[in-house]
């Protein structure tokens, strides 16, 4: 799958302030992303990122996955 950074994933399931989309800070063996509605950072391992995105918007685009 190809993200990069700056992309904003949208996931399936929601972070617990509600939102469910994530700006990715870092892209390697794992992903570091944001939490777009309160700011939260995680680092998850890219198997299990890839397996929970549903959509991915470059530029303000959505991107074919």
């Amino acid at each position: 799958m190809d993200i990069h950074v700056g992309d904003i994933l949208r996931m399936k399931k929601t972070h617990p302030c509600g939102s469910s989309e994530w700006l990715v800070l870092r892209v390697g063996m794992d992903f570091k992303m944001r939490c777009q509605g309160c700011g939260h950072e995680v680092m998850l391992p890219r198997s299990k990122a890839e397996k929970n995105i549903r959509k991915v918007f470059r530029d303000g685009l959505q991107v074919d996955v």
